[in-house]
C-alpha cells in the first residue's frame, strides 16, 4: 500500500517560497542595491574595500540582497586578473564577544583538522591567529557578519580588523567587512571609534510596504505554485497583513507557503483568503509559543505565577499581587526568588513581546501610579506551553491549577 504521493494541485516548487531561497533577481529593493553596488565597487577596481554596516528589521532583505551581490561580484571580479576575492560568511547569533567571534573566524578559515578551541587563549592571541589565516589566503577577503548585533558592547573586533591593515597587522591581504544587524539601536551603541570604521558605508532598509510585498511574492509564485493554485486576493491579503505586522517579506512568504499547506492538508484548493486568514492565526499562535519557550528560567516562574492568578479570574492584577504568587512557585520549583523589582523587570519583558498587556493606572495623590497585567493571548495556549516545563511547574495547588 502507498501511503505517500506527491499532491500536484497547489505547489510545483515549495522550496521557492521559503526564507533560504536565492531568487534569481531581487524585487523592491532599487534604491538599496544601488547603493550597494557603489559601496562594494573598490573591490571589482582592486582596491582596499569599503566596510559596510547593514541594518534593519528581520525579513527586510539584508542577507538576501548581501548574497545576491556578492555572488555576482564573485562571478564580474573573474574578468579582471589582479583581483583575487575569497568571501567569507559567519553568523553571529551564538555569539556574544568579540573573543568567540574571532575564534570562530579562525575555524572557519582553517582546515577542520586545525581548528581552535573557541575558550582559553589570550584574546590577542586569537586576533594575531585571526590575522595569519587572513595572510596565508591573500588578495582581497570579506568578511561578512550576519546578526553582528549579538555581541553587544563588546565591540573589539569590529574596531581591530577594519584598521588590521593600517595597524601593520596585515600586508598581503586587503580586508572587508559587512556587518549585518537586526537591530536599530546596535550601531548607538558602538563606541566612536568602531563607527568611524565599521560604518564607512552605512544602508538602512526599511520595513516592506504592501505594494512592495506584493511584487515580491508575484516573483515566487510563478514557479512555487500550480496554474490556477491561487484565488483573487490572496497576494494582496499576505502582503497587507505582513506590511501592517512587521513590514516583512519572510512574513508574507511564511504566510503565502502555510496558506498553501493549509489548502493542501483540507484537500481543499485553490488557496484562497480564509486559508491565509487561518494561516495568520496558526503562525502568531506559533510564534507566541516560541516567544514563551524562550523565556528565562525566572520568566518562566513569572509567566507561570500570572497564569495561575488569571485561572482564578483574579486578572487584571498589580506586581504586588503577582509577586507573592512568583515567590510560591519559585520556592516549589527550588529556586531563590528574585526581589520583586526584578520579578517587574520579567514581567515587563512579557509585555513587550506581546504576551501580557500593561496598562498604566493613576489613582491620584492617593493611590498614585501604578500597572496592571493581564493576558493579551490565549489562556489555553500559555497553559499548554506551561505544562510543557515539566522540570519547572511545581507539583502543588499551582501545578493542579494549570
Amino acid at each position: 500500500m502507498t501511503r505517500f504521493t506527491r499532491d500536484t494541485e497547489i505547489f510545483r516548487d515549495e522550496d521557492m517560497l521559503r526564507e533560504d531561497y536565492q531568487p534569481d533577481s531581487i524585487a523592491a529593493r532599487d534604491e538599496e542595491l544601488e547603493a550597494y553596488e557603489n559601496a562594494l565597487q573598490p573591490v571589482i577596481n582592486g582596491a582596499q574595500p569599503r566596510n559596510i554596516f547593514l541594518y534593519g528589521k528581520a525579513g527586510v532583505g539584508k542577507t538576501a540582497v548581501t548574497r545576491f551581490l556578492l555572488s555576482h561580484l564573485k562571478q564580474d571580479v573573474e574578468a579582471y586578473d589582479d583581483v583575487d576575492l575569497s568571501v567569507y560568511w559567519l553568523n553571529c547569533t551564538n555569539f556574544s564577544s568579540s573573543y568567540q567571534v574571532a575564534a570562530n573566524l579562525v575555524n572557519l578559515l582553517r582546515p577542520a583538522s586545525q581548528q581552535i578551541s573557541t575558550t582559553g587563549y589570550p584574546q590577542q592571541t586569537v586576533f594575531d591567529m585571526l590575522y595569519s589565516e587572513l595572510e596565508s589566503i591573500g588578495g582581497t577577503v570579506l568578511l561578512v557578519l550576519d546578526e553582528i548585533d549579538h555581541i553587544g558592547q563588546d565591540d573589539d573586533i569590529l574596531y581591530e580588523l577594519p584598521r588590521a591593515r593600517s595597524n601593520g597587522y596585515l600586508d598581503s591581504v586587503k580586508p572587508g567587512v559587512v556587518g549585518i544587524s537586526n537591530d536599530f539601536g546596535f550601531r548607538e551603541t558602538l563606541s566612536p571609534k568602531v563607527k568611524d570604521t565599521l560604518c564607512e558605508e552605512e544602508i538602512h532598509f526599511p520595513p516592506y510596504q504592501a505594494p512592495e510585498l506584493e511584487s515580491i511574492l508575484k516573483q515566487r509564485v510563478d514557479g512555487a505554485l500550480r496554474e490556477d493554485a491561487l484565488s483573487t486576493g490572496v497576494l494582496q491579503l499576505c502582503a497587507a497583513i505582513a506590511a501592517q505586522d512587521t513590514g516583512s517579506a519572510r512574513q508574507a512568504l511564511d504566510l503565502l507557503y502555510k496558506a498553501g499547506d493549509i489548502a493542501r492538508t483540507e484537500g481543499d484548493p485553490p488557496i484562497v483568503e480564509d486559508h491565509v486568514r487561518a494561516a495568520s492565526q496558526a503562525l502568531e499562535r506559533g510564534q507566541i509559543r516560541h516567544g514563551m519557550r524562550e523565556l528565562t528560567h525566572h520568566g518562566h516562574l513569572t509567566l507561570i505565577a500570572t497564569l495561575s492568578l488569571a485561572l482564578e479570574d483574579e486578572m487584571p492584577a498589580r506586581v504586588r499581587e503577582i509577586y507573592p504568587e512568583y515567590r510560591t512557585v519559585a520556592d516549589h520549583s527550588g529556586t531563590d526568588p528574585l526581589v520583586r523589582r526584578r520579578m517587574h523587570d520579567h514581567l515587563a519583558d512579557l509585555a513587550m513581546v506581546g504576551i501580557l498587556q500593561r496598562t498604566v493606572r493613576n489613582e491620584g495623590r492617593a493611590g498614585g501610579q501604578y500597572h496592571e497585567y493581564e493576558f493579551d493571548v490565549p489562556l489555553d495556549l500559555v497553559r499548554d506551553v506551561v505544562r510543557e516545563l515539566e522540570d519547572i511547574v511545581p507539583p502543588d495547588r499551582v501545578a493542579r491549577r494549570i
